[in-house]
């Protein structure tokens, strides 16, 4: 399985052989050096470390300067590892530069980022509830989320509020994987991969690009 790591450059549009017009997302993959290969014996478990996006010499601590200079690097903002087999163990080496040509032969990739962080939202924009009727006689309480802890939602466990219940709070920012996106086109020269719809997050945030399980 491929993977590298990347930043959403943002959407446009493009026209495929047929000439339908297609929603895409440009992503800068790339390119990664390998700061460090994990091995069972020395760590437990073997893996791939990679970076993307140098820090300022100013802004970087020493210990990630330490551990960047070991493979002939700069220290990396985003840092992320891939589990490895043990056939694929001996491929990667330290200061190795994984480009995205690594998804040339990659028709689907999954798209891991963080959402766009909404804030404290109510349960209208968050779960999307109906609200209250806004005909006449209806107090101020259009927006209100309803009964809350009623006894009959989980009988015998007493009047408290149950966990998982859908309420007011925190909106956005969570990890998600974006699956199965058909990949449009790759740049080898600019490190661009094209992909055909949204991915999580907003205009200049990190993502994480692997290979899809069905292509």
């Amino acid at each position: 399985m491929a993977m590298l790591l990347g930043k959403k450059v943002g959407m446009t549009q493009v026209y495929n052989q047929a000439g339908k017009l297609l929603p895409v997302t440009v992503i800068q993959a790339g390119p990664c050096p390998v700061l460090q290969v994990k091995s069972k014996e020395t760590d437990g478990y073997n893996a791939v470390q990679m970076g993307f996006d140098d820090i300022k010499k100013s802004r970087a601590i020493q210990s990630a300067e330490g551990h960047a200079k070991k493979a002939n690097t700069a220290a990396k903002r985003f840092i992320r590892e891939m589990r490895l087999a043990e056939s694929e163990q001996t491929q990667y080496k330290p200061g190795d530069a994984i480009t995205v040509s690594v998804f040339a032969e990659n028709n689907f990739v999954d798209v891991v980022g963080v959402s766009k962080g909404k804030g404290f939202q109510g349960c209208m924009k968050r779960h999307k509830f109906a609200g209250m009727p806004n005909s006449h006689g209806t107090e101020r309480k259009h927006r209100s989320p309803g009964s809350i802890a009623g006894y009959g939602t989980d009988r015998g466990h007493g009047g408290d509020i149950k966990k998982g219940k859908r309420m007011a709070g925190h909106m956005g920012h969570a990890r998600i994987t974006s699956k199965n996106h058909m990949v449009v086109s790759v740049d080898a020269e600019n490190n661009l991969l094209v992909v055909k719809g949204s991915v999580p997050g907003p205009q200049g945030s990190f993502v994480v690009v692997r290979s899809a399980r069905m292509g």
